[in-house]
C-alpha cells in the first residue's frame, strides 16, 4: 500500500470492486472472477496481489483469510466487510458497497484538490514575493531561501503527515485516536460517523438476512463498519445479549448511536421487519454522511483561502508600516519637517 493514497488510487480500487461485483453478480465464481481481473487489472500494481490471492483461495482458504495473507494491499475495513459478505453469502452486495464508497472518496478528494488549487497558488506567490524586496536590496540568497523554503518545507511536511495519519491502513489504536480527535470537528466528525453507521447497517442487514445469529451478526458488523469506537461499543454488548437483552435495549443506552438509529432499529425488531429498517438506516446515513462530506470538501478550501487572504493582508500592512510608518526611516525624516 502506498504511503499516501491519491484520488486515482481510490478510483482504481473502486473499479476493482465494481468489476468483482459485476462478475459475481453475473453468476461467475469468485476464483474465476479474480483470474479474469488478474489478466486485466484496473492497475498494474494489483496484478501481484491478485495472483497471491488466487493462490491462497486455491489452497482452500476463505476470502478474508486470503486477503489478510496479502499484507498491506487492502485496509482492514475492506477485509472485514468482505468477511461479512462471505459469511452472509452476499459478496456481490459488499463489493458494490465498497465500490460506491471508494468512488465517493475519489470524487471528494478530486473536488477538494481542485478547490485548493487557487488558494495554494496564492499562498506560494505570497511566500515568494514578500521576501523578494529584501533580496533585491541585499542580494542575500541564503536569507531569501530561508524565508521561502524555510516556510514551505514545514508546511509540506505537516500536510503530508495529516494526510498519512488520516488514512485507513493504520492499526486500530491509531484509527481510534484519529476518530476521537475528529469527532468534535463540525461536519467532518459527523460525516465520518454517519458513513460508519451506514456500513454497519449494510453489513448487519446482509448477515441477518443470511441467517447469522444476532450476536455474531452484530459483532461482525461492528468490525466491518470501520469505526473503532462503534466496534468497541458493540463488542461490549456481547455478555448482555447472551444474557437475554435485545440489541434495541443496548442501543438505547449507547451514546455512539443516534436516537433515530435506535428508534428505527427498535421498530424493525418489534415489527419483525428488521431488514427493511436496516435498509432505511443504511440509505439515510449513507446519503447524510455523503452530503456532509461533500460540504467539508467545499468549505475547507474556502476557509483556507480566507486564512491565506488575511495573512497576505497582514503582510501588506506590515510592509507598509515598515516603509511609511512612524518608526520607519522615511517616517522619521517626515517628522523632521
Amino acid at each position: 500500500m502506498p504511503l499516501i493514497v491519491t484520488p486515482r488510487q481510490f478510483t482504481q480500487r473502486a473499479e476493482l470492486y465494481q468489476q468483482l461485483g459485476a462478475l459475481t453478480g453475473a453468476g461467475i465464481g469468485l476464483l474465476t472472477a479474480l483470474e479474469q481481473l488478474q489478466r486485466h487489472p484496473p492497475a498494474r500494481s494489483f496484478r501481484q496481489p491478485l495472483r497471491a490471492l488466487i493462490l491462497q483461495l486455491g489452497q482452500g482458504c476463505t476470502v478474508a483469510e486470503s486477503l489478510r495473507s496479502v499484507r498491506g494491499w487492502l485496509p482492514e475495513f475492506d477485509i472485514a466487510l468482505v468477511d461479512a459478505g462471505e459469511r452472509s453469502g452476499r459478496l456481490e452486495a459488499c463489493f458494490r458497497l465498497l465500490a460506491d464508497y471508494y468512488t465517493d472518496r475519489a470524487r471528494v478528494a478530486r473536488q477538494m484538490l481542485a478547490d485548493l488549487a487557487y488558494p495554494a497558488a496564492l499562498f506560494h506567490m505570497a511566500i515568494f514575493i514578500f521576501p523578494f524586496s529584501d533580496f533585491f536590496l541585499t542580494g542575500n540568497v541564503w536569507i531569501y531561501l530561508t524565508r521561502t523554503f524555510g516556510v514551505l518545507l514545514p508546511v509540506y511536511a505537516i500536510v503530508a503527515a495529516l494526510i498519512y495519519a488520516g488514512q485507513s491502513k493504520h492499526g486500530e489504536r491509531w484509527r481510534a485516536f484519529v476518530e476521537l480527535a475528529l469527532r468534535p470537528v463540525p461536519l467532518l466528525g459527523t460525516a465520518r460517523h454517519y458513513l460508519a453507521l451506514a456500513r454497519l447497517a449494510a453489513a448487519l442487514e446482509a448477515l441477518i438476512t443470511a441467517g447469522v445469529t444476532i450476536v455474531e451478526a452484530w459483532e461482525l458488523a461492528g468490525t466491518a463498519c470501520g469505526s473503532p469506537g462503534l466496534r468497541r461499543a458493540v463488542t461490549s454488548w456481547k455478555a448482555d445479549l447472551l444474557g437475554g437483552q435485545t440489541p434495541a435495549d443496548c442501543l438505547n443506552t449507547c451514546s455512539w448511536f443516534p436516537e433515530m438509529f435506535s428508534n428505527l432499529y427498535s421498530t424493525g425488531e418489534v415489527s419483525g421487519k428488521l431488514d427493511e429498517s436496516l435498509l432505511q438506516l443504511r440509505r439515510y446515513y449513507q446519503e447524510e454522511g455523503t452530503r456532509k462530506l461533500h460540504a467539508v470538501a467545499q468549505w475547507t478550501p474556502k476557509i483556507i483561502y480566507l486564512i491565506i487572504t488575511l495573512g497576505i493582508a497582514y503582510l501588506i500592512v506590515r510592509s507598509w508600516m515598515n516603509i511609511y510608518g512612524p518608526n520607519s526611516d522615511l517616517g522619521k525624516i517626515l517628522k523632521g519637517f
